[in-house]
């Protein structure tokens, strides 16, 4: 698939009408992936694009939602996901900066290593300064030494996804009571995994972490699909060469609706004398037509009142043709 297809994909999960430039081949594999049906549409989408990120490592663990997952091959390039209007879709950024009241603490790293069942533990008088062990598959266990700024900036910036995501759920229920609902687009890019990578290299310590982003992606998918109470579908691009801009490669376009043609003269259009000439011939009909209606008014209600109440010698009458 192209990610022209994955956006055309994506604008009619939220309800929205495919690109019209989309190909026919294009519309076939849509026809694949999606229902046939239009009006069974979640209209509500997660979609994370994770930078520096090969197929190797995801092929990482059986249990997760990416086993399940319907996977395809991406032809890399940018691409567009059309909207029709802004007022119709939530559109919640997963890249937005903490405030500075939320700064990352050792209660943080302590939530986050309870979320995924392992511990954090720090006997140093500094904060942020101790080991996070998360349990793996086929009982490995990754360390995580937050003394080192690799291992602590890719920590954080998956507490920084969860925050932004729990964001997200907290203006769905905000949203829950407006009539009509509003689709919700819920996007973000996620490059703490690349850093991490070039900083290790090769090492083992990197099919790890990948193995980590995927359980907790997997965790948050978990997360919201009970939120949405199943109405929600997560789009997860895995980037293994991703480009130096920080934009992503799926962007949101907005397309404009046509605006309804009204019957009305427009200004400047004739000359004003023509136009006071209209109206006057507009104006001496529309009285002539009132006045003759309501003297035939009022004539018929005349002659019902002072009708003589005798037989109509016609209608009452043996007629007999010869």
């Amino acid at each position: 698939m192209s990610l022209l297809e994955v956006g055309a994909a994506i604008s009619v999960l939220l309800g929205f009408e495919p690109p019209s430039t989309l190909s026919y081949a294009s519309s076939e594999k849509l026809n694949e992936v999606l229902m046939a049906n239009p009006f069974i549409r979640p209209h509500a989408v997660f979609l994370l694009e994770i930078n520096g990120f090969g197929d190797k490592q995801l092929e990482v663990g059986s249990d997760d939602v990416f086993s399940s997952a319907l996977k395809s091959e991406v032809v890399t390039e940018d691409a567009e996901i059309q909207l029709s209007d802004e007022d119709d879709v939530s559109l919640v950024s997963l890249n937005e900066p903490l405030s500075a009241d939320m700064e990352f603490t050792d209660k943080d790293l302590t939530d986050f290593a309870s979320w995924l069942g392992g511990s954090y533990v720090n006997v140093a008088s500094e904060p942020l300064t101790g080991e996070l062990t998360v349990p793996l598959a086929n009982d490995v266990q990754l360390k995580l030494h937050m003394s080192k700024k690799a291992d602590q900036e890719f920590t954080k910036s998956i507490i920084s996804l969860i925050r932004n995501v729990e964001r997200a759920v907290q203006l769905h229920e905000d949203l829950a009571g407006r009539s009509p609902m509003p689709a919700e687009l819920i996007k973000g890019r996620f490059d703490g995994f690349k850093a991490f990578q070039e900083h290790y290299g090769t090492n083992d310590i990197v099919q790890r972490g990948a193995e980590l982003l995927v359980t907790s992606v997997s965790k948050i998918y978990d997360f919201l699909q009970r939120t949405y109470e199943g109405q929600i579908v997560g789009v997860v691009v895995f980037n293994g060469s991703p480009a130096e801009e920080s934009d992503m490669m799926l962007s949101v376009k907005y397309t404009t609706r046509p605006s309804p043609r009204w019957l009305e003269e427009k200004e400047g259009s004739r000359d004003s004398v023509l136009i006071a000439e209209v109206l006057l011939v507009r104006r001496t009909l529309a009285w002539i037509t009132g006045i003759i209606l309501l003297i035939s008014t009022l004539m018929g209600v005349w002659f019902l009142l002072y009708m003589p109440i005798t037989r109509d010698t016609l209608l009452y009458s043996n007629v007999k043709l010869d």
